[in-house]
């Protein structure tokens, strides 16, 4: 039996997040399939049934949140010509850390003529939380994809602020073998006073990154204009015989930013839309 120190109290290690989620599709007999899923920890996978393209997934840390040390890791593979909408269950909630970082890793993989929309619901981030997460989306020739990132750092409605913290962000996109997209978002430690500065957002804390690859982006740009209004901006260019669409968007709080994402993410799916579990 281990001895305790008398006055001293018994303080057990803390026990650290760890799950990684795998989930591959092909299309087969006309519509995408489930090829292969793959679950560890506390990463899940469900997919609600669906009666055509795209396949749904929706991913979920039963954690119920990220704290320093835990990490979780998701991969997503669509075949050639298949089709798939993945989102997340809930807003992924970032704690308070006591020592080292949060970390989340998603590797996504289009095959060619293949489309993948990324759309994960918002991340929260409380004061004093450290975290980093790193997207690698690979995509072949003509294949096309829509991401999305939101971030909300705090919850005005429940008197929360994250005023002091770390985070990072850093995407690579490529195509065909070549990068066609690259950027790396970093704020800490005084998240609140970088957030204030006029010249990066003014005092608003609720922030979205929209990127769209496909020869469609040109004919978009303007309806995307109109909907992000004078908070944000869109841009266009073209890229390995297709076309990029990146828009930057923020908001006072997080359900000023839903009001904007809900219809400009509706836009940018087509007729896919918006996952059943987005709501305002």
């Amino acid at each position: 039996m281990d001895m305790i120190e008398p006055g001293l109290a018994f303080v057990p290690p803390a026990q650290r997040v760890a799950g990684t989620a795998r989930l591959g599709c092909d299309r087969n007999g006309g519509r995408t399939r489930l090829r292969r899923l793959y679950q560890d920890g506390s990463a899940k996978i469900r997919m609600p049934a669906v009666s055509a393209d795209p396949l749904e997934a929706v991913l979920i840390n039963t954690a119920g949140g990220l704290t320093g040390g835990d990490r979780l890791g998701w991969e997503v593979d669509v075949g050639a010509g298949a089709c798939a909408s993945i989102t997340t269950q809930a807003c992924e909630k970032i704690y308070r850390a006591a020592a080292d970082r949060a970390e989340v890793r998603v590797k996504l993989t289009v095959g060619a003529g293949g489309r993948i929309a990324w759309l994960p619901q918002e991340t929260i981030v409380f004061d004093r939380s450290a975290f980093a997460r790193r997207l690698d989306l690979e995509l072949a020739a003509g294949a096309e994809a829509l991401v999305l990132e939101a971030t909300v750092f705090g919850r005005l409605a429940m008197g929360e602020r994250a005023a002091h913290g770390d985070f990072h962000d850093r995407w690579r996109v490529s195509q065909d073998g070549a990068l066609v997209h690259a950027e790396d978002f970093r704020i800490g430690p005084d998240i609140a006073a970088i957030l204030g500065g006029s010249a990066v957002a003014g005092g608003a804390i609720a922030m979205a990154t929209v990127l769209m690859i496909s020869p469609r982006v040109e004919d978009l740009l303007d309806p995307a204009r109109d909907i992000i209004g004078g908070q944000g901006d869109a841009s266009v260019w073209s890229v390995k015989k297709s076309g990029k669409l990146l828009a930057r968007l923020f908001a006072e709080d997080g359900y000023q930013l839903r009001k904007r994402l809900v219809p400009l993410v509706e836009l940018l799916n087509g007729l896919a839309g918006l996952p059943k579990l987005w709501s305002l």
